[in-house]
């Protein structure tokens, strides 16, 4: 499994903005900025979490984004999972796939394994656990 830069960097602005949660609306510009992320590939970004209502967007003058709930209510397993489409580790094992060799397969509970020890693990930290690691290790 390998998380794409679209992953990375939606976990990282989730984190800038829950860091930044009592400026309330922060415009793009400043997160691209803070971020170094281009304004463009962001704005692909903010809009696939502000779909899924992770975050509000507000347009205009004072406009830009802020999370929709408060940060100890997102785990990076979702920020991911809604980023990357999948974190699943073999095809067979994505969302709605149905192998028909899962019965006899010799590796089948190997990835099932893999599979949910990354889910667990990763459903474990918020977007407040991830911020004071960084804390913790300055």
């Amino acid at each position: 499994m390998m998380i794409s830069t679209k992953g990375r960097y939606a976990l990282r602005v989730m984190l800038d903005l829950a860091g930044h949660r009592e400026s309330g609306y922060i415009p793009l510009a400043e997160i691209a900025a803070r971020q170094k992320i281009s304004e463009k590939y962001l704005e692909s970004i903010l809009s696939v979490l502000s779909k899924a209502g992770m975050l509000d967007a507000l347009r205009g003058k004072g406009g830009g984004y802020r999370l929709a709930k408060a940060p100890e209510d997102y785990s990076v397993y979702d920020i991911l999972c809604l980023t990357e489409g999948t974190l699943a580790p073999v095809a067979c094992l994505e969302a709605g796939q149905n192998c028909e060799n899962a019965g006899a397969c010799s590796t089948y509970p190997l990835w099932q394994g893999l599979d949910e020890t990354v889910r667990k693990y990763l459903s474990k930290f918020t977007l407040v656990d991830v911020l004071n690691m960084k804390k913790g290790s300055e």
